[in-house]
């Protein structure tokens, strides 16, 4: 079978479908005539036409790169069909063949780097890219006129490797924004203000090195380095964003005034301005690059203190629900018995036993207030209509507080139905619970010290408790305990806990747009509370 097959290959051969689709060739053409534009105002130490092939590379799919070799081999062509007769057909074919794939290899190399850190690897895009187009320059040349490479080899390597380098760096960094535009945060004002400002001060600046007369001294040189000053505030405001528009811009004005014709050789001096850029482009982008790290680094820790935030407050609110219906379920249980026992109370009036009726109604009454004080003491649901302070006046924790002997009234101050229901509830929880420690561990009275009111962006609540002897100093059991039971619910809500010498201090705050949390379909009356 294998047999048959092989000798019918061998006669018919085997189809090879090509599709070549219109806007593939409209985008060889578009490569084409920029990479020969580019090429019409570039030099050695500045070849713009390596950049175009590295953006290009960058902004089209794999899938689309055979349509960037027809337009590149098109474009030489073009460009070295005059000279055929004097220096050969391989001169003009073997270059387009070799440049542009070996580029592509790079950045196929390079690609998924690229889409984690992009501002890192372009170094390494442009270096390997430089490298390779010069070896392979180099090589040509060895093998098509081996008397051309007997002067300076080095020297003609460093204008190549420079050249492509700022080239590259002139034009990529540009195509990898757009590239990378769904994955950097959004050009909101914040942004684009900088960036406006800065471009036009560098474009002013290097309209004017551009305008300036030999008969002005040093200006046109002053004047290029003043346009660094700009691209250095861009590169600290918007860090690697504001590099990849600035260091392009820098490149390409202080490039074209450079005193070299296109296609001649460069100067010493020439050289040496070259490679000043080169050095100012890669340590802008090395900053810009530092800089977005920190900065990506700064908002994953935000967003994940948010994150942990937000699902703190949730599982307390989910913890709270349950205790409300467990509360709900309590006081259903106790009106029932309620009810009950005065359906009780009833038959045994109407049987002739008053006195009996009148001491089961008696014991009912106090031990229906005790079952409430217990429900109340499960979940406060005075709270979510009175507000916090009225809540722990007529719920369960004031008899408790009561028959200890130690609590003397507490001071509240401001109105905290201004307040969302999650953060009441978690100052509820957190300053019960701190009494609780202090009555346990410490001897003494007590004081509870509350107060609501706005903070700069926010609103929030402050609570003490303390010991009403001033010269008595909290244990460092109380303390350590305190920081280990306490501090979860004030971070949750965006505040903190801090243990001061006779008192625990426990802040509250909320954001001013934070919508009111509530775990029943109502709203209470809001009082603007006074400054804390």
């Amino acid at each position: 079978m294998l047999k048959d097959a092989l000798m019918r290959w061998t006669r018919d051969g085997f189809p090879v479908n090509i599709c070549i689709r219109p806007a593939g060739l409209l985008l060889a053409v578009a490569y084409g005539l920029a990479y020969w534009s580019s090429r019409q105002i570039s030099h050695d130490p500045f070849f713009l036409p390596a950049g175009i092939r590295v953006a290009a590379l960058l902004l089209c799919p794999p899938r689309l790169w055979p349509y960037l070799l027809l337009g590149e081999i098109a474009q030489f062509w073009w460009q070295r069909h005059p000279f055929i007769d004097r220096y050969g057909i391989m001169w003009m074919t073997l270059a387009p063949v070799f440049l542009l794939p070996a580029v592509s290899l790079v950045v196929h190399l390079h690609r998924r780097l690229l889409e984690q850190r992009a501002d890192v690897w372009l170094f390494s895009v442009a270096a390997a890219s430089s490298v390779a187009t010069t070896v392979i320059n180099l090589s040509l040349s060895a093998l098509l006129w081996p008397d051309a490479l007997q002067t300076s080899l080095a020297a003609k390597a460093e204008r190549y490797i420079v050249g492509d380098f700022i080239g590259i760096l002139t034009v990529a960094p540009l195509a990898l924004l757009w590239v990378r535009r769904h994955v950097e945060a959004e050009w909101t004002s914040r942004f684009l203000a900088p960036a406006m400002l800065g471009l036009t001060a560098m474009a002013v600046l290097g309209f004017s090195a551009s305008w300036a007369t030999d008969s002005a001294g040093n200006l046109k040189q002053y004047l290029q380095i003043a346009m660094v000053v700009p691209a250095i505030v861009m590169t600290r405001m918007l860090g690697w964003r504001g590099a990849a528009l600035s260091v392009p811009l820098l490149g390409l004005v202080i490039g074209l005034s450079l005193p070299c014709a296109p296609g001649a050789p460069a100067d010493p001096a020439t050289l040496m301005t070259a490679q000043i850029i080169l050095v100012v482009g890669i340590s802008l982008l090395a900053l810009g690059a530092s800089i977005s790290g920190y900065y990506e680094r700064l908002t994953s820790k935000e967003s994940a203190e948010k994150f942990a935030v937000k699902h703190a407050r949730g599982s307390h609110m989910s913890g709270e629900l349950g205790l409300r219906e467990r509360a709900i379920d309590i006081n259903r249980i106790g009106d029932r018995i309620d009810a009950h026992l005065s359906e009780t109370a009833d038959w045994l009036k109407r049987q002739g036993h008053a006195r009996v009726a009148e001491t089961l109604i008696d014991t009912s009454v106090v031990y229906s207030r005790k079952f409430r004080e217990q429900a109340s003491m499960v979940y406060p649901t005075a709270l979510e209509h009175l507000g916090l302070y009225l809540a722990l006046q007529v719920s369960g924790i004031s008899e408790a507080w009561a028959d200890t002997d130690r609590i003397v009234p507490p001071r509240l101050v401001g109105d905290p139905c201004g307040l969302s229901v999650g953060l009441q509830l978690a100052a509820y929880r957190t300053l019960t619970e701190a009494v609780s420690l202090i009555l346990q561990n410490e001897p003494g009275q007590v004081r509870v010290h509350a107060r609501c009111g706005y903070l700069p962006k926010a609103r929030g609540m402050l609570i003490m408790v303390e010991l009403l002897d001033r010269n008595q100093t909290l244990s460092s059991a109380t303390v350590a305990l305190a920081l280990e039971r306490l501090t979860g619910r004030t971070l949750a809500y965006g505040g903190s806990l801090r243990c001061r010498r006779n008192r625990i201090c426990m802040l509250f705050t909320e954001s001013i747009q934070t919508h009111r949390l509530s775990l029943m379909d109502s709203t209470a009356q809001t009082v603007s509370p006074p400054d804390l």
